[in-house]
């Protein structure tokens, strides 16, 4: 019987790797073009770490990290948030995009190799069926279970 972490595992783990190996040229990781994305995406103010840190679904040292490193590397800037003194703005600076229009290419690439296996009706039907397994995943995570 198929079990759906095992290949959900093998499938994320799968296409993070190819998408690592795509990225080693750009110099940035699969999280550090999500972070991009994110930022690129998203008010032209910038986002909150705390707010990258929901979006990634990850923890927060793990985000203060990375947005540390991508700081230093000159892809983003933190700046004090508006109201909340404890909070950092960040904010994508141009390398960053650059860099990140750059690995979107490479990721819509991998998506269109990965997907070709499927004709365009089983693409349409596959990505919302796994967006509805993702959001009933989601649920199962938020609810307090005792």
């Amino acid at each position: 019987m198929r079990r759906l972490p095992p290949l959900l595992r093998r499938a994320w783990f799968s296409l993070n790797q190819a998408f690592r190996q795509r990225l080693i040229p750009l110099s940035i990781t699969p999280d550090q073009y999500t972070i991009l994305r994110w930022l690129e995406e998203g008010a032209p103010e910038g986002l909150t770490q705390s707010d990258i840190t929901r979006q990634m679904a990850s923890d927060p040292n793990t985000i203060t990290a990375t947005v540390r490193r991508m700081e230093k590397a000159g892809l983003l800037e933190r700046l004090p948030h508006e109201s909340d003194g404890r909070a950092k703005r960040v904010r994508i600076l141009p390398p960053g995009r650059a860099a990140f229009l750059r690995a979107q290419q490479l990721a819509f690439e991998l998506q269109g190799n990965i997907l070709n296996c499927l004709d365009v009706h089983e693409t349409r039907v596959f990505l919302a069926l796994l967006q509805r397994v993702a959001d009933a995943a989601a649920t199962e995570a938020s609810e307090k279970r005792i």
